[in-house]
């Protein structure tokens, strides 16, 4: 993970989706793999995040040991999804990139229904690293349109995730490596890229 961008959406995708991560308590993790997307006991009206970076949900998760995080879904959206939810996007906090002032961006938070957070990546070991992973924060329309249009299928990588983390313990870490699924990035168009502050 050297000679990363500072600010990259890495993720695994395709010609036609990218993977996102989500960890939640069991009830909703059974109803969405049932359904294909996410149902009740999932409250639309709550703000629901997204995360491109597997290393960086195990991290969040505590490898899917966290209390309501005991389950990890991997979500595959749609390209044309995922893009509409970045021309959405304003920052969580006052970013320079995006907006030249705070009354700018104070201005564009109150209508934006996606906040964008660069945390520091992880290593599979879950230090920090020096660049960073994306988060996206999904509410109102743009949790309809992940819920009802975005969504190509969802899966359990909760055994990945033990599996993963029991290899860490036991120092095999090049082993770990090999079962993660790559990342690479993603191909932002340079005014989406703009408009989340990510390198370009």
């Amino acid at each position: 993970m050297t000679d990363q961008p500072f600010r990259a959406v890495r993720a695994t995708h395709d010609g036609r989706s990218l993977t996102v991560y989500q960890a939640y308590p069991v009830g909703i993790a059974e109803t969405a793999l049932a359904a294909g997307t996410f149902a009740p006991p999932f409250k639309r009206e709550r703000m629901t995040w997204i995360k491109p970076s597997f290393r960086w949900m195990m991290y969040r998760s505590g490898w899917a040991s966290k209390p309501g995080q005991e389950r990890v879904l991997a979500v595959r959206i749609s390209r044309d999804g995922f893009e509409q939810a970045l021309a959405l996007a304003c920052p969580s906090h006052h970013d320079r990139r995006c907006h030249a002032t705070a009354e700018e961006w104070r201005a564009e938070l109150a209508t934006s229904p996606v906040r964008v957070q660069w945390d520091p990546e992880r290593s599979t070991r879950l230090g920090a690293l020096e660049h960073r992973a994306l988060q996206l924060g999904l509410s109102g329309r743009a949790v309809a349109g992940y819920v009802d249009h975005w969504i190509l299928g969802i899966t359990d990588v909760t055994a990945l995730a033990h599996e993963v983390r029991a290899l860490v313990r036991d120092g095999r870490t090049d082993l770990a490596d090999a079962l993660i699924p790559t990342e690479t990035p993603y191909p932002l168009p340079e005014h989406l890229a703009a408009r989340i502050g990510a390198d370009h």
